[in-house]
């Protein structure tokens, strides 16, 4: 994804959109709830490939979302959180995994009852 500086956004959606991406961030971030280490964020972010976290990771780390901790120790330890960064934009998808909730149901019919429409970029 190109990066833009702040004055070419239209607006604050664009932005955010920017550092969320698409569907793997968001979760991502959503399930740092706590401090968790790499093989157990895997296992919580369902159907994400190792090759597509590490790369979501780096991104988010870059983007001052996620910290990440290296333990010099054998074997070695990594340790994933969400910044204050990160932690204010987990809060901002409240509402948002909310209204989802609310509505799973008739998204999902709609899903079922035309795919092609509704086909989402992973």
């Amino acid at each position: 994804m190109k990066r833009r500086g702040t004055t070419d956004y239209a607006c604050g959606l664009e932005a955010a959109l920017d550092v969320i991406g698409a569907r793997w961030k968001v979760l991502i971030i959503w399930n740092l709830d706590a401090v968790r280490r790499f093989g157990e964020l895997k296992r919580t972010v369902a159907g994400i490939t190792e090759k597509m976290l590490i790369q979501q990771l780096r991104e988010l780390e870059a983007d001052g979302v996620v910290h990440r901790k290296v333990f010099h120790e054998v074997p070695p330890r990594v340790e994933y959180s969400l910044t204050p960064f990160g932690k204010s934009l987990r809060k901002a998808l409240d509402p948002l995994c909310r209204w989802g909730t609310a509505h799973m149901e008739r998204i999902g019919a709609q899903k079922r009852e035309c795919p092609l429409a509704h086909t989402r970029a992973s």
